[in-house]
């Protein structure tokens, strides 16, 4: 008896004259039988950790459904935040997923992803549907009688093509200005070769720095003129507007008597601007 031919499937060889399978064609044979054993594995016991799993192996359609959706969206949209409501979808998708039905999985999923995805668009939207699909409705409109005329059609046209009177329409107008939205940085930057929104905005907080060249200047100025008082009178002045102490206080302090520091606070003020004046006019 002749014995078959024999394929050892470790090494990739066959004997006997049959061809071996291509590294690539096992590994997909690999691949389809470990995500049905998985898929098995979620079947009897639907855990945490195996629709993990399953979550990872089909994550890419998120990534390819999101960019779709994403496709046409502003872009304050972000793409980031589309995978993020679409993981959600998939999860749903592997949870609800009945394989008798006869339904490819990756067929069923990308249709939840992408519900999922447009219904967190939809929360998030401030506009109602219902003016959403007016919108529409006019902008096809609009494409009709621009094919049909051959020139933009004047509201009159347009309200007759959509079956409303001009009031309506005009109101409609108003309603449609909720969906117009444009950055503002890109008004700002409207006309112009570069600028950012952060240069246009004042900030109340900032330190204007010719002001603080001229404190600079007037610190500068008044230390000089008090280096040319007398040694009372820069007691005096450094007591009384450095350290807060009161003319009772300063007359403890230099053993003299509240009026005459009082006298020596007037004196000492009165040669302080004398010499600020000098130095302004110099």
């Amino acid at each position: 008896m002749t014995a078959g031919p024999h394929v050892t499937e470790a090494a990739g060889v066959t004997t006997r004259g049959e061809a071996a399978a291509p590294a690539d064609t096992r590994a997909g044979y690999d691949v389809d039988a470990g995500i049905a054993a998985l898929w098995q594995q979620f079947a009897d016991s639907p855990d945490q950790a195996s629709r993990d799993r399953l979550v990872l192996h089909y994550a890419p359609l998120v990534k390819y459904v999101a960019g779709r959706v994403g496709t046409g969206l502003p872009t304050h949209v972000d793409v980031g935040d589309l995978v993020q409501s679409g993981i959600f979808g998939l999860v749903d998708a592997i949870e609800k997923f009945d394989p008798e039905r006869g339904l490819r999985f990756e067929t069923y999923a990308m249709q939840r992803i992408r519900g999922a995805i447009l219904d967190d668009l939809r929360s998030q939207d401030w506009v109602p549907r219902a003016v959403r699909s007016k919108a529409k409705e006019a902008e096809r409109a609009m494409e009709r009688l621009g094919a049909r005329l051959h020139r933009t059609p004047t509201d009159a046209e347009l309200a007759a093509e959509l079956g409303i009177g001009l009031d309506d329409l005009r109101d409609f107008y108003g309603q449609l200005q909720l969906t117009s939205v444009v950055a503002l940085e890109d008004l700002v930057a409207a006309g112009k070769d570069s600028g950012s929104l952060v240069d246009t905005l004042p900030d109340d907080d900032a330190v204007d720095p010719v002001a603080v060249l001229v404190d600079q200047d007037n610190r500068r100025q008044l230390a000089q003129a008090i280096a040319q008082l007398t040694e009372r009178d820069k007691i005096v002045v450094s007591l009384y507007y450095f350290e807060s102490l009161t003319l009772a206080e300063i007359g403890k302090v230099l053993g003299v008597t509240e009026s005459r520091v009082s006298q020596l606070h007037t004196r000492a003020v009165m040669r302080l601007r004398a010499k600020l004046v000098e130095q302004t006019g110099s």
